[in-house]
């Protein structure tokens, strides 16, 4: 708890909550723990938190901004790739309680997991009644990507710049082809390959088909030398 109060520097209260925040479902299945002492009902919390808390920023921050420019960019800001890079660079993947077996398979660094685990903190810091100070984290923490993101969208819609490219060579369109799915009904991680050609040229994953197609564009255009999607 003290390096979790170190991290985002504010107290913590119900120690519990955020014990069962850091506890992936299969330590919870490995140790026979009920739904309540794993991280998966605060994660839905805390994704409606995040959500909230950068709506409600964004609308400050930009009014001369229509409703579908501040949709873009919060899509963006909460997705997965966003958050697990929040929480690698913030340490807390470090903190994940996962079974043995997923420790072996190296878990630990799938983005799906980073971003979980963190939106449930966020759930377990509201339960803890520090929305204040926890709206204050939030907004020094995901004021430089909004603003990365407003400056430089084509970075973070890779298939646009991606369907841009191959346009510009054969004025064929990427395709997009879900190739498996893992996890509950409630939590599932999409696996997606983009073809272009009939050929496989990226591949990606994430908790919504949106967020997997991104990922695999953004693999493709790394993959193709696409200039505007490199890091």
């Amino acid at each position: 708890m003290k390096t979790l109060e170190d991290i985002f520097g504010i107290k913590t209260d119900n120690k519990e909550l955020y014990k069962h925040a850091l506890t992936h479902p299969s330590y919870a299945q490995e140790n026979n723990l009920s739904l309540n002492e794993h991280y998966e009902r605060l994660e839905f919390l805390g994704d409606a938190v995040l959500k909230y808390t950068i709506s409600d920023i964004l609308y400050k921050k930009y009014p001369d901004y229509a409703e579908g420019e501040l949709s873009k960019i919060r899509s963006v800001v909460v997705s997965d790739s966003i958050l697990a890079k929040i929480s690698e660079e913030l340490g807390l993947a470090d903190l994940i309680i996962l079974a043995k077996h997923e420790e072996k398979q190296g878990c630990r660094k799938l983005e799906s997991i980073r971003a979980c685990s963190f939106e449930a903190l966020l759930g377990a810091y509201h339960l803890d009644g520090k929305m204040p100070e926890l709206f204050n984290f939030i907004e020094k923490t995901f004021t430089p990507y909004i603003e990365e993101i407003k400056n430089s969208p084509e970075k973070y819609n890779a298939k646009a710049a991606l369907q841009e490219y191959t346009q510009s060579l054969t004025k064929e369109r990427p395709v997009y082809k879900t190739i498996s799915t893992q996890g509950p009904e409630h939590n599932k991680i999409f696996n997606i390959e983009v073809l272009y050609q009939d050929k496989v040229i990226g591949k990606g994953h994430g908790r919504t088909k949106k967020d997997a197609e991104q990922m695999a564009a953004y693999n493709a255009c790394k993959e193709l030398g696409v200039l505007k999607c490199q890091e």
